[in-house]
């Protein structure tokens, strides 16, 4: 693998690293590794979050609605330099007993081997 961590080989290694922390539901965990202090993360067309510790937080908070999680399946990606792509679906049970299945694509952008930048597009 390349000594750049922006390579596609270095994004491929580190995407790969949150597929697995994904698909066992453990979003907090791939939150504190793969972000980037100054992270930006939008969904969709929302306002934007900023800051890992705030999109951490937010995070807790969205979760303390799920009472079980189902699955978080990626169906293909894609790296480029400093850029992944990939479509994944998830599916969970909210407390108030909702399923909830969510179609999405997201766009990252990589800085120094963390997220700098991620967007989630929704169907």
């Amino acid at each position: 693998m390349s000594d750049n961590p922006n390579s596609p080989a270095a994004i491929e290694s580190s995407l790969q690293g949150v597929f697995a922390l994904l698909a066992k539901g453990a979003f907090v965990e791939a939150m504190e590794t793969y972000l980037a202090d100054d992270v930006v993360l939008q969904e969709a067309n929302a306002d934007e979050k900023r800051g890992k510790v705030f999109c951490i937080d937010a995070e807790k908070t969205l979760l303390e609605g799920v009472k079980e999680f189902h699955r978080y399946e990626v169906l293909r990606h894609g790296t480029g330099e400093g850029v992944s792509f990939y479509e994944a679906i998830m599916e969970f049970t909210t407390t108030g007993d909702e399923r909830v299945s969510i179609e999405q694509a997201v766009v990252t952008q990589w800085r120094d081997g963390k997220i700098a930048h991620e967007r989630y597009y929704h169907a």
